[in-house]
């Protein structure tokens, strides 16, 4: 940053008094009069500790790695930097790839990974790079050491490994599962590949002959049945596992080795500063008799460059759904959570989505919501959006929804942020047509998904439904006058909102209560994957996924809204869980595999500027 452009930021803090601008003014007079740019004051700067190294030109990028002959979707870039051409592969690609580990840190310009180390105290440190939604890690000298030749050809980095053995292969029981342990002559890559009653750990090593004649099948305490298979330069572990299990495979050195823990407990406490104001935290988390694995995203909205906003997998209709992994590499997010209710079978939203101060969907039943904006302010509470048709002769119609998946009786109203056209819902509703805050047309459609109406971009559809009497205060040439209010009045002036529900937490304490959301029974005394959004007392957001208590089923809605308590929430809402609970972060699914997460309708996605 240049010093006058220094000097003019200072200016325009709002927190800085006068007296003391006017100190720091003269000071910066005396800096100038010294040489403006001048090496001196160059060598004094010292850079702004908030923000990630910025990533120079790519030399050459790509979406797909060739590993050992094997082609895999992962994001690379190639850049040079002090003569020198460095080499980078998103996080997320290097651990499903190649099996490295990353490892806790508090700097997010370096990232400590754990890959055939003897220890974590002597685990290498690749620099980190942020780009496009993804951060890559610097492999270049790891790789150097590791004797993998990289090459780039158009879009593709291929990488060749040198060739490995699998000299031995153990199994024993332990008191908390099974442990099973590949002993190598070398570091080699390998990949999990969690199914649903089954894990496959694939080696780019070939095993010893001999140990793979030696081997005979046997089952563990938790472990079902082990299959050991050879092909062409791999080694292939397949492990029958109890449903949800997931494995926790590692790697030491002297001698090199990949272990694999089966249990219960498997998931790894993790405090990770990923990037400036993001930091993913992960722990196994104890409410009186139960333990959740629970994964979170701690945000700082405040953070310079970082913004939170709704996102959805196609913004020009309100129709439709995607995985959010999708849906989040669309809107080239670093991190997202799955958002509110939809419907799975017409894929049309049930709750509140507002974007940069536009309803795309309404709320309804008064159901929990968050509400923020880029200052990093946020409200939690219940919401409800009242809107009210006013004709010329001062006839006042109350309309039920404004962009809405939820039908009821009544007048609903649908704009151009819902899409280009409205397809019927119900049977027999009557379409009204206004454009210029003047009614021009109407017309009655039977079937319901029959025909699809355009919405003026100018104006709005009236819906009306089970409401043929309506129908004669909206006649052709009709001016109209739009009343638009929420309850609590000022959630009107935030630009993003978001409505599940039930709301958890205010002020600190649980104000949990579902009937008066209008949710069932069911859904009440359900106990299931859950995710919700919290704000602790410092202003950070919490972004959690909560998945089944250790050897048991998931959390009730008390219990998540303890959990969030623990986890420093004095604020929290529900949002929607069960499959479609679904955690992301730089490409990846943290808290699931991928192919377990249902198609979602939007979600809550962190945007990072490099």
């Amino acid at each position: 940053m240049g010093v006058i452009s220094f000097w003019f930021s200072i200016a325009n803090h709002r927190s800085l008094k006068l007296p003391t601008f006017s100190r720091l003014l003269l000071i910066a007079l005396v800096i100038l009069g010294n040489g403006f740019g001048s090496p001196a004051i160059a060598q004094s700067q010292s850079p702004v500790p908030s923000q990630l190294p910025m990533t120079p030109r790519p030399a050459a990028q790509g979406t797909q790695i060739q590993l050992n002959g094997r082609t895999l979707p992962i994001n690379w870039m190639q850049w040079q930097a002090s003569g020198t051409l460095r080499t980078g592969i998103t996080d997320a690609g290097l651990m499903q790839a190649i099996g490295i580990d990353l490892l806790n840190t508090e700097d997010a310009s370096k990232q400590p990974v754990q890959w055939f180390s003897p220890s974590t105290a002597s685990s290498p440190t690749l620099l980190t790079r942020l780009a496009n939604g993804f951060r890559y890690l610097d492999i270049t000298d790891l790789a150097q050491q590791s004797g993998w030749r990289v090459q780039a050809s158009g879009s593709t980095l291929q990488i060749t490994s040198p060739a490995a053995k699998v000299l031995a292969f153990r199994q024993g029981k332990q008191p908390w599962g099974d442990r099973l342990v590949l002993d190598l002559d070398r570091p080699a890559p390998w990949q999990v590949d969690p199914q649903t009653q089954e894990v496959i750990l694939t080696v780019d090593a070939q095993i010893d002959p001999g140990v793979l004649k030696a081997f005979r099948s046997s089952s563990g305490n938790l472990v079902q049945s082990v299959k050991l298979e050879s092909a062409a330069n791999q080694t292939r572990i397949r492990l029958g596992v109890p449903a949800g299990l997931r494995p926790r495979v590692w790697t030491l050195a002297a001698p090199n080795r990949i272990i694999i823990d089966v249990r219960p407990d498997s998931l790894v406490d993790r405090s990770l500063l990923w990037s400036p104001g993001l930091r993913w935290r992960q722990e196994i988390v104890t409410l009186g008799a139960a333990r959740f694995p629970v994964v979170w995203l701690e945000v700082n909205p405040r953070q310079p460059g970082l913004s939170v906003r709704p996102i959805l997998p196609n913004p020009t209709t309100m129709t439709g759904t995607a995985p959010l992994l999708q849906t989040a590499r669309q809107n080239q997010v670093v991190a997202a959570i799955n958002g509110g209710f939809f419907n799975r079978n017409n894929q049309l939203p049930l709750g509140a989505v507002r974007r940069d101060d536009r309803w795309f969907s309404g709320p309804i039943l008064n159901r929990g919501a968050i509400a923020w904006n880029a200052a990093g302010e946020a409200k939690f509470d219940r919401l409800t959006l009242q809107e009210t048709v006013i004709t010329a002769t001062g006839q006042r119609l109350p309309l039920t929804h404004l962009n809405s998946g939820y039908v009821q009786a009544g007048i609903a109203r649908y704009t151009p942020d819902w899409g280009s056209t409205y397809l019927p819902m119900a049977d027999n509703e009557i379409l009204v047509t206004v454009q210029a805050n003047r009614v021009v047309g109407q017309q009655a459609i039977a079937k319901a998904g029959s025909t699809p109406i355009p919405i003026p971009a100018d104006g709005y559809l009236l819906v009306l439904r089970s409401n043929q009497s309506a129908a004669s205060a909206f006649v052709p040439g009709t001016l109209l006058t739009l009343e638009s209010t929420t309850n609590p009045p000022d959630f009107a002036r935030y630009p993003y909102i978001v409505a599940a529900g039930p709301l958890l937490l205010q002020n600190r304490q649980i104000v949990l209560n579902a009937k008066a959301e209008q949710f069932s029974n069911a859904f009440i005394t359900e106990k299931a994957a859950r995710s919700a959004i919290g704000r602790t007392a410092n202003g950070n957001f919490l972004i959690v996924a909560a998945h089944n208590r250790l050897g048991g089923s998931g959390a009730t809605l008390t219990e998540m809204a303890q959990l969030m308590q623990q986890l420093g929430a004095i604020d929290a809402v529900n949002l929607d869980g069960g499959s479609s609970t679904t955690l992301y972060l730089g490409g990846q699914i943290l808290d699931r595999p991928a192919r377990t997460a249902a198609r979602v309708h939007n979600g809550i996605g962190v945007f990072v500027q490099p």
